[in-house]
């Protein structure tokens, strides 16, 4: 099994690297190391998509950010992002989106962006790593302003795993089309004020301006106010991929020996807890409210 996800690995990351180029399933199987035919197979088994549909819903939905983030042409987002033709992207950009790029381009409303999950952070044995090696934490002081919180809540999820059975996984695509004022979505353990009757502790959101237009908010989200606060940044060392859930142990096991006290704050119960999508390059980030 671990050979087969490391191909994929591998496959995924030649995609990532070679995005804007033609991509062909024999260059995919160069880098598996198997035939196209198995390559192909194990692609579609661990990633849900096949490599073609794969590469057209990434190239799409990076596209979308391009249009979302910059003053471009569609003509020239078209043909950056491997598309033969004008009328072709318009076409796979409405069937993929519901809307035109160009009309898009001019009023960015959220969308469900592609955000390949399972071979990236696979579900595997949940439980307590026995810590053989002491690894560096970076510990800092931030400041978040007031401001308000797009989220989605679930029902009785108090982890991520049991917030993607109850939601989805594809909510997180929807939270990376909405820019935020932190430049990334967010995973939030709310305080019990901000918790409604049935619905969970744990929540995937995206933070955004205090006078954010409540208009926008798509269907089956909500919006939250969250005051001014403080925090403490717990991050990690970087780690690789298939060792996130180790990760996050670390930083979880700091965070319970840490005493707030030694620089004059004490844990703030009113806020919540903020956890960033773990990405192995930068280490593992939560953030802790403190007063």
């Amino acid at each position: 099994m671990k050979e087969q996800i490391e191909a994929v690995k591998r496959m995924q990351d030649y995609i990532n690297n070679h995005l804007f180029e033609k991509i062909t399933l024999n260059d995919l199987s160069k880098v598996s190391l198997f035939s196209p035919w198995y390559s192909h197979r194990i692609f579609l088994q661990f990633t849900k998509k096949t490599p073609a549909d794969y590469i057209r819903r990434l190239r799409l939905s990076k596209s979308a950010l391009k249009l979302r983030d910059e003053d471009c042409k569609v003509i020239d987002v078209a043909f950056q992002y491997g598309f033969g033709s004008v009328d072709g992207y318009q076409r796979a950009f409405l069937k993929e989106f519901g809307c035109n790029p160009k009309e898009y381009s001019k009023n960015p409303v959220p969308l469900y962006l592609f955000t390949p999950y399972e071979v990236k952070f696979p579900k595997i044995k949940r439980g307590n790593n026995d810590m053989k090696e002491v690894k560096s934490v970076f510990v800092q002081v931030i400041e978040k302003p007031r401001r308000k919180v797009i989220i989605k809540r679930g029902v009785k999820a108090k982890d991520y795993y049991e917030y993607c059975d109850e939601v989805g996984c594809d909510v997180w695509g929807m939270l990376m089309s909405i820019k935020s004022i932190s430049g990334e979505p967010v995973c939030m353990w709310l305080p019990k004020s901000y918790i409604l009757p049935g619905t969970s502790q744990y929540v995937q959101g995206v933070e955004v301006k205090i006078d954010y237009d409540e208009s926008l908010v798509p269907e089956g989200f909500e919006l939250i106010e969250l005051p001014a606060a403080k925090f403490l940044m717990f991050q990690g060392e970087p780690f690789e991929e298939e060792d996130y859930e180790e990760a996050i142990d670390e930083i979880w096991q700091s965070i319970k020996k840490y005493d707030p006290s030694f620089i004059g704050y004490e844990w703030d119960e009113e806020n919540p807890r903020i956890q960033l999508e773990p990405i192995g390059e930068r280490g593992y980030i939560e953030l802790m409210p403190i007063k």
